[in-house]
């Protein structure tokens, strides 16, 4: 209890960040943060993931450009009034700077199925199970994780992701999942008052 207790304090003072300091980031602690994500439980232990991470300066710059493209049609043009009310109080936009400001971009990939060689040396494809549940659980993992590090973050999804394969190069059997900037918070930044709902707005026991 007392371990869970003071796991609970420090899991509560997470919040999302969209602003990073230059500061730089060992990259230890990521990769230490990605082992920790790689324990998660899959369907059928296929472990349906691939964490890619960013930190070439350049690179950083085309990923950001290509996000704020995908942002500024799905503001101005696909998402509704509903969708666009219920964030005004998060201060978003399609403007995302910290795609470059952050020391690094985590970028966690879904894979859909495997690939392995044939007996005759021809791939063939093997199935993996329940990629969302399971690719979700890992980075539950990776954001606790980095918290616990000292570290702050942020959950990007631009829609669509599409670019993100082309850029970095991924094979046709992952999909992105999710962007992650990584890094420590800018000495001034700020994040929403978020109310959480209560333990019994969330859990029903029986």
């Amino acid at each position: 209890m007392q371990r869970i207790v003071q796991f609970a304090r420090v899991i509560a003072t997470r919040r999302s960040v969209r602003e990073f300091s230059a500061e730089p980031v060992p990259f230890e602690l990521i990769d230490q943060a990605i082992a920790i994500a790689n324990t998660a439980p899959s369907g059928a232990n296929k472990q349906p993931w691939r964490f890619v991470v960013v930190e070439n300066v350049e690179l950083k710059r085309r990923l950001r450009i290509a996000a704020e493209k995908e942002e500024w049609e799905f503001y101005h043009n696909r998402a509704t009034p509903e969708w666009l009310a219920d964030i005004l109080p998060l201060g978003t936009s399609w403007q995302k700077p910290y795609m470059e400001s952050a020391p690094y971009l985590i970028i966690v990939f879904r894979q859909d199925y495997e690939l392995r060689l044939g007996p005759d040396g021809t791939p063939c494809q093997h199935s993996n199970y329940q990629v969302n549940e399971s690719v979700g659980i890992a980075v539950g993992f990776l954001l606790a994780a980095l918290h616990v590090a000292g570290l702050a973050t942020l959950v990007h999804t631009p829609s669509p992701m599409g670019f993100l394969v082309k850029e970095l190069g991924r094979p046709a059997n992952e999909r992105p999942f999710a962007i992650i900037p990584v890094g420590y918070p800018a000495e001034n930044a700020q994040a929403p008052d978020l109310v959480k709902k209560s333990l019994e707005d969330v859990r029903l026991r029986l």
